[in-house]
């Protein structure tokens, strides 16, 4: 991308101004819920279902990257009437996953510089009273974890892109003291490189997820080694073979490392994974496969269950079969999990965090924020957002919420592209951005718990 110095008046206009939420706003449903970003703004709610789905190449497919600009003076993302957002820090490389530590520190990793950043706010301000990089070295870290559950963790996880480490830990370190200790090793990089990792309450799992290697396993072969019909009774179902083997999966571990077994596998790229803490479900925000069109398939938010098949790479969405794979796998027709909430397709969902402070107002409990990264196959720009997902006792509505936009600056060019979502200790809600390097807090009324 090519970072452009200098905006007119009107872009900058684009930015900063925008309508408020509207109270009683309907609900956009069908065709009318793949808008692209003129129509975002805090408050518009979709809900797509997967009878909405539409069939492959009905468009062409669009190489439609976005130009990213420097963000303009004062410009800000814009939230819901109520709320406030306040810039943390900016300038760094590649701000990506952030984490809150339980006695609230907020770690970030740092992607492209090859480090893990730690934030300690001053009390009820965005203004950091101290920060430092807690550990270098590394290799394109992404997900971060605290372990054991609870108050006092022993241990920081790290995922690389090709393995998982862990630092010695003590409550307030602001550096790493020892050198990581590596827990899973030789994890393939290629493709799709952001690896997340949490734990399930109990502590006694770790999981990892790993993106496949290609768009839609265009190089794995038609069968694997042995022939499919003894590749199917042994291996997990929808398991993939050759370069993909162990990819688009959820793997799970114990917390040493051993252990390793396969949890749930069609899963293209889960770049956002987190334990609901409501049910003690893990879920996945997951990035599509490309090349089908502007709406085809749709993003999702999900539950992983144990076991499950999400369809990649032969299906996608239920029993959607990929135009490239017709007729490999019938024997997998009926099995595929349907996800939770579907999302425009393209947007790139990267991060995912369910919000139990007690800051924002109560509707908000239970609730899960996610970071759309935004698109780059779609003819029209979509994503470039962070969203609210509607739950009621538990589950998902289907329905989701623009919550904070304003990064896109034209049809051209964008200066912001979130990536990251955490809740603070004290109820804010924290988020980075890798376009221009910035990390934000958003608080609700007086910003104090």
């Amino acid at each position: 991308m090519i970072r452009f110095a200098g905006l007119a008046a009107a872009a900058l206009l684009l930015v900063t101004t925008a309508s408020a939420q509207q109270a009683g706003e309907p609900v956009l449903t069908g065709k009318k819920a793949f808008g692209d970003w003129k129509a975002d703004r805090p408050g518009v709610r979709r809900l797509i279902r997967p009878d909405d789905l539409q069939k492959p190449y009905v468009s062409r497919s669009a190489s439609n990257g976005a130009g990213l600009a420097d963000r303009p003076e004062g410009a800000r993302p814009l939230v819901p009437s109520g709320f406030s957002i306040e810039l943390v820090a900016s300038g760094i490389d590649n701000p990506r996953v952030v984490r809150a530590a339980p006695n609230g520190d907020l770690f970030v990793a740092d992607s492209k510089a090859s480090q893990i950043r730690v934030y300690r706010l001053a009390e009820g301000s965005a203004s950091p009273a101290q920060e430092a990089i807690f550990a270098t070295g590394l290799t394109r870290p992404y997900g971060i974890a605290f372990y054991p559950p609870g108050d006092k963790p022993q241990w920081v996880y790290v995922a690389n892109s090709n393995s998982v480490v862990r630092f010695a830990y003590r409550d307030g370190d602001l550096k790493a003291e020892g050198k990581p200790e590596t827990i899973v090793p030789d994890i393939p990089a290629n493709h799709h490189w952001t690896r997340d990792i949490a734990f399930s309450p109990d502590g006694k799992t770790l999981y990892l997820s790993v993106g496949s290697g290609s768009n839609v396993a265009e190089d794995m072969g038609a069968e694997p080694e042995g022939g499919l019909e003894q590749w199917a009774t042994s291996a997990p179902l929808g398991a993939t073979w050759g370069p993909e083997e162990g990819r688009a999966d959820v793997l799970a571990f114990d917390p040493d490392g051993n252990n390793r077994r396969s949890f749930a596998t069609g899963l293209r790229n889960c770049s956002g994974m987190t334990v609901q803490p409501q049910t003690g479900a893990l879920w996945c925000v997951v990035n599509e496969r490309d090349e089908l069109g502007d709406n085809v398939p749709f993003e999702y938010a999900t539950t992983v269950r144990q076991g499950g098949f999400y369809g990649w790479p032969w299906y996608y969405i239920g029993d959607n079969e990929d135009p490239r794979h017709v007729g490999a796998r019938p024997d997998l027709a009926g099995k595929v999990t349907v996800p939770d909430v579907l999302l425009q397709a393209h947007s790139a969902p990267l991060n995912i965090a369910f919000y139990e402070g007690g800051s924002f107002p109560a509707d908000y409990w239970g609730d899960a924020f996610v970071a759309l990264h935004g698109s780059w196959n779609r003819g029209v720009r979509t994503g470039y957002k962070v969203v609210r997902l509607k739950f009621k006792d538990g589950k998902a509505t289907g329905e989701y919420e623009d919550f904070a936009t304003g990064f896109v600056i034209s049809d051209d060019d964008v200066w912001g592209r979130p990536v990251g979502v955490t809740v603070a200790k004290d109820g804010a809600l924290i988020l980075t951005e890798d376009g221009n390097g910035t990390i934000w807090r958003v608080t609700y009324g007086d910003g104090r718990s």
